[in-house]
């Protein structure tokens, strides 16, 4: 009897301890494991080490997007161009954009980069990042001027990129995100900033293998060091401290917008106070007119756009004050601050482009054009762990696994060449796994190009002096509460 009655206090006793624990708040716990109890970060323990309290910030010259559903596809019909949009309802997960379009001194100071590396051995990485001027050139135009000088002309530097192809783009995007997680370590003390002038000495081989910071080959080589205990961290030196994505100190890979992604945000989708979203606009911006209507700007036109027959701008209020392209920071904003999403200069996107897209269509993050890969081995160390290749760039050498550019394809004119197609269409180029789409209008473009859901394409490795880019990022997680809504 003493006994049960004892078994009984100790249920009690435990129930009772039970309810105090679960009634403590998430910061009281915090360092604990909310399933068993032990104590995260313990170095008397198993010193398994959680992570908390990272809080992201936004990549330099980005906007942080908060993700949603919208409707995508056409908001007009024009009776001339082909329904290549048609509706559809989808969702994109929040992600990061550029403000801005990139500039020329944006290129400017990437192609210098590749020139100090690569100039005295490998000539032909260094003419991958050089725009090709020759876009400037029209038979019956004299733009002699701006092929001499629009790209390296002071005067210039704010004014978007052309000349560049959907490779050359993503190229760009590749080198961003070595440059920036490589400043951002060397601000933290984990590495030391690079030596430009020991590359005298050095040969293609050792820059390649050495020299180049890359940040992939950085996290494979990092992930081979031992997971160091809160003990272990607080004593080290940050110069060998094991460093990953979840530091917090390195950024997600930038690339181009996805279609999805590029034209929700030009779209800027938002809800009011009534969470009531409105959608249905032609352009970024709201209303249905190219102008301003407030009273204090009234008359000013919102883009940079062909308004008729050789109307390519002029002077004044009444126009938009560019002949041709204009700084990337003119105009105003959309809602989600993006500058330039219709006119100035068409945008590369990440898809590939078929007319029958929204056929077959993911409805989370829709994209076409994936190319899975796998790092390529090249052979292994002494305790067997995988050395993988480094291509031209100092890059880990890649290799195809699945290519899905022609996953499904729906469109029956894709790999046709242009001399069998329709001869009311004999400009149109040859559909393949190369077409890439770009989105936005240009200064050469009439108003119909301004909606975010018109679409058109062009071979990844051709450019125009119409189109230009900007970078995504990935979000990790998602925007806190806190800032999603002002």
């Amino acid at each position: 009897m003493r006994i049960k009655t004892l078994t009984k206090i100790a249920v009690f006793t435990l129930v009772i301890s039970t309810v105090f624990v679960n009634c403590k708040n998430k910061k009281a716990m915090s360092g604990v494991s909310g399933v068993t109890g032990w104590k995260y970060n313990d170095p008397t323990g198993t010193d398994f080490v959680v992570k908390e309290g990272l809080v992201t910030q936004n990549p330099l010259g980005m906007v942080a997007v908060e993700g949603g559903s919208f409707t995508m596809g056409e908001k007009a019909e024009f009776v001339t161009q082909p329904r290549d949009n048609r509706q559809r309802r989808i969702t994109v997960s929040s992600f990061y954009m550029d403000q801005y379009e990139i500039s020329n001194v944006d290129w400017r100071e990437y192609s210098n980069w590749m020139k100090i590396i690569f100039d005295k051995k490998a000539q032909e990485l260094v003419k991958r990042s050089i725009p090709n001027v020759n876009t400037w050139r029209e038979q019956l135009a004299y733009n002699e001027p701006y092929l001499q000088n629009y790209f390296s002309h002071p005067s210039f530097n704010r004014y978007p990129i052309v000349g560049v192809t959907w490779e050359q783009a993503v190229d760009y995007c590749a080198w961003r995100t070595d440059r920036v997680n490589e400043l951002a370590l060397i601000k933290a003390g984990i590495i030391k900033a690079p030596n430009f002038a020991s590359l005298e000495k050095m040969s293609y081989d050792s820059i390649r293998n050495n020299f180049i910071f890359n940040t992939q080959k950085y996290l494979v080589q990092n992930s081979y060091l031992p997971e160091p205990g809160p003990k272990a961290r607080k004593g080290s030196n940050l110069a060998t401290t094991k460093v990953d994505m979840s530091d917090g100190i390195m950024y997600s890979d930038y690339r181009l917008p996805t279609e999805a992604e590029w034209e929700y945000a030009a779209y800027a989708i938002t809800s009011d106070r009534n969470d009531i979203v409105a959608e249905g606009k032609i352009y970024p911006w709201a209303g249905q007119q190219t102008r301003l209507t407030d009273r204090k700007n009234m008359g000013k036109i919102q883009a940079n756009y062909v308004r008729g027959r050789g109307d390519m701008g002029t002077s004044g209020i009444a126009n938009d004050r560019a002949t041709i392209t204009g700084p990337v920071d003119s105009y105003m904003p959309n809602d989600f601050g993006l500058f330039n999403m219709a006119g100035n200069v068409n945008e590369w996107v990440l898809d590939v482009y078929r007319a029958s897209s929204f056929d077959d269509v993911a409805e989370y993050n829709s994209f076409r054009g994936n190319v899975y890969t796998k790092k390529q081995v090249d052979s292994k160390d002494s305790i067997g762990r995988d050395v993988f290749g480094v291509d031209s760039l100092g890059r880990i050498s890649l290799e195809i696994t699945k290519d899905l550019r022609n996953f499904k394809d729906p469109d029956p004119q894709a790999k046709i060449p242009t001399d069998t197609l329709d001869i009311s269409d004999v400009l149109r180029p040859e559909i393949n796994e190369r077409s890439r789409i770009y989105k936005g209008g240009s200064w050469k473009d009439r108003v119909y190009w301004l909606n975010p859901s018109t679409r058109r394409y062009l071979d990844q490795g051709k450019s125009g002096n119409d189109i230009g880019f900007r970078c995504a990022m990935s979000m990790i997680g998602d925007i806190p509460q806190t800032r999603k809504r002002k």
